[in-house]
């Protein structure tokens, strides 16, 4: 005599009952932060951009101050005309002087200081950072210090030395115009900003939650989680 054949009970599928939770279902799990924000990436992706676009070009405006701060407090360089033969020859005063080379540590130390500035204004605006973000305040840096450069040397003595000369008379003692001479100098803004920026983020920029809610999801057998 043999047992009756019975079927094999069907796989348990889930009831709509038994579905799985939507995030943010159970007490202490949040959505994911493009969740909260834009419900794809292409909206999140392009008001970014937008943001870095507003950020270079604040950035970059930001240059007018530090030209006409390098105007300011950058040394003079001293030059001195003499006319010999019918013709004017214009040397350095003082040919052991560093004020040259403390025109260009000045523009660098400005542009460190706007640099720091700027990332530290960025970061209070927009304390979540991004790619788009960083690059706008390393671009927007190297604008602006172009444009500080352009404007110091437009600002500053004039370019023609040997009319300088002949308006101070013989012998008499007058500012070199603005030079760069270290061009170099015009990466010190990007770089500071980005140093600042990454500072400040990894110090107090927001954290991804390491868990949802207090300890881990119990399961079920089949996965599915526990109320």
């Amino acid at each position: 005599m043999t047992a009756p054949l019975t079927p094999p009970p069907p796989p348990h599928e889930p009831s709509p009952r038994d579905a799985w939770p939507s995030p943010g279902a159970y007490p202490g799990t949040a959505a994911a932060p493009h969740d909260a924000g834009h419900g794809q990436d292409g909206p999140g992706l392009r008001t970014e951009l937008r943001e870095a676009a507003v950020i270079t070009v604040l950035v970059a405006i930001t240059g007018v101050a530090l030209g006409l701060l390098w105007v300011w407090l950058a040394p003079r360089v001293p030059l001195v005309g003499e006319l010999t033969d019918g013709s004017w020859v214009v040397y350095l005063e003082d040919t052991e002087g560093e004020q040259a080379v403390g025109v260009d540590g000045t523009f660098a130390l400005l542009a460190v200081a706007c640099g720091a500035v700027s990332a530290a204004a960025v970061f209070a605006w927009r304390r979540r950072g991004g790619v788009p973000l960083v690059v706008a305040l390393a671009l927007g840096g190297l604008l602006g210090s172009l444009l500080a450069w352009r404007i110091g040397v437009w600002l500053g003595p004039g370019q023609d030395v040997i009319a300088q000369a002949k308006a101070a008379g013989k012998g008499v003692t007058f500012s070199a115009p603005l030079k760069l001479s270290a061009k170099g100098a015009l990466l010190a803004w990007s770089l500071a900003a980005l140093l600042v920026h990454l500072g400040l983020t990894s110090l107090f920029g927001p954290r991804d939650p390491e868990t949802f809610g207090q300890g881990p999801l119990q399961k079920d057998p089949y996965g599915a989680p526990l109320t």
